[in-house]
């Protein structure tokens, strides 16, 4: 009989990953990667290394299996609920190529290109507003603001608003954490909000429509097919959450990162042009997003493996990113060149909106090795668990000016 995968099985690694304390990046995790390529959790089977998750994100015979973390949690009904199962992130077969199909041409690059220039303004904006010359509170002052004001720029909603656009956007992110069931009447709250300005968008758009966003995903459309009122207000708040949550979280793993490797920052200042392959090797070794979640539509065996039926697969982008056997010098390098990270998924279910956060992140960061030379620790930082969607909630860092820009 083949061991239900909550159940610790001999001689197999087993995590309790709805433990708040539980690390992805833990020596427990690092130890389990040299055993085997998988371990067993409470919530299903984990992969660990580089070659296993690249291939199950891609395997015929699983799906898509982020559509039952509500369920896992006892959350079966509610606004919630809802929002959550019309995902494309969360749809199947036919659905799912046809919401992709709509939704793609306004995330594509063509539409992204435009506003690098605003982008770049922003981030020197934000930096010449420190409170502090030489000093600031990284999220509160930079990560924060810049996410919540790119979204506010591409969906064209005033970006005084983006405090609120921001504190709804973080509070639906505890959804991706193990205290979501704590958290719903908060994050049903938030979501009520961001409906109301997503709304107000697109009423907008339909009244005056212009060459942006907002109007290009409302009047989606092929020959015979076009997104209901209600998948539209439901794309464009994961837009609006998952924008602001993953870049938000991304700058600051980012910002850790390099802080530690003040030889990369010092390069990445000197050679902007660096500043995507910066995004990658970041998201290679410290992603926001911890693991990638599939479900096994049917039994199938993997490498030896039996995985039943509805057995949830949780493939750790970190630990495979960081995997000896994909990347053997183990060391952080913005020059190198390295295999794709999984830090926007992988397969049919790759993130749609990629593009964008790829695009603002890269602008912001050779910026900021610019302005903010020398940079390190300037007090104790505060953090999300270190598993689901994780990063800094307060990131204090001390810095030297750049002598060349007036700040």
């Amino acid at each position: 009989m083949t061991p239900s995968p909550a159940t610790p099985t001999a001689g197999v690694p087993y995590f309790d990953i709805s433990d708040p304390a539980f690390s992805v990046r833990s020596e427990e995790v690092r130890r389990a990667r040299e055993e085997g390529w998988y371990a067993r959790t409470n919530y299903g089977l984990a992969v660990l290394r580089y070659d296993e998750v690249g291939r199950l994100l891609k395997h015929p015979k699983l799906a898509q299996g982020s559509a039952r973390w509500p369920a896992h949690h006892g959350i079966t009904g509610g606004p919630f609920a809802a929002w959550w199962a019309n995902w494309v992130l969360n749809k199947e077969g036919d659905d799912h190529h046809r919401l992709r199909r709509l939704l793609n041409p306004a995330f594509s690059r063509r539409m992204i290109a435009p506003l690098v220039p605003r982008f770049q303004a922003l981030a020197g904006e934000l930096v010449d507003g420190f409170r502090e010359p030489d000093r600031c509170e990284f999220v509160a002052e930079f990560a924060e603001p810049y996410a919540a004001r790119v979204i506010a720029i591409m969906l064209g909603l005033p970006e005084e608003h983006w405090r609120e656009i921001a504190r709804d956007s973080a509070t639906i992110g505890l959804a991706m954490g193990v205290t979501i069931r704590a958290d719903l009447p908060r994050i049903e709250a938030a979501l009520d909000r961001l409906y109301g300005y997503v709304d107000e968008a697109v009423r907008d758009r339909r009244r005056e429509p212009r060459d942006d966003f907002v109007t290009r995903l409302a009047q989606a459309q092929s020959e015979d097919d076009r997104l209901s009122p209600e998948e539209l207000r439901d794309s464009l708040v994961l837009l609006v959450f998952g924008g602001f949550d993953t870049t938000r979280n991304q700058l600051g793993l980012g910002m850790r990162t390099f802080l530690d490797h003040p030889g990369q920052w010092r390069l990445l200042a000197e050679r902007p042009d660096l500043g995507g392959a910066a995004v990658e090797e970041v998201m290679r070794v410290a992603p926001t997003t911890t693991w990638v979640t599939r479900e096994a539509r049917e039994d199938f065996t993997f490498e030896g493996l039996d995985i039943a039926a509805g057995t949830t697969v949780h493939l750790f982008t970190e630990s495979a990113g960081t995997d000896p056997r994909a990347v053997p010098d183990g060391s952080f390098d913005i020059t190198a060149e390295r295999p794709p990270h999984f830090g926007f998924g992988g397969g049919a279910h790759h993130c749609l909106g990629h593009f964008v956060a790829r695009g603002d992140m890269s602008v912001a960061l050779p910026l900021l090795a610019r302005r903010m030379r020398d940079p390190r620790p300037g007090g104790q930082a505060r953090w999300l668990p270190f598993s689901g969607n994780t990063g800094p909630v307060e990131l204090p860092v001390s810095f030297t000016p750049d002598q060349g820009v007036s700040a």
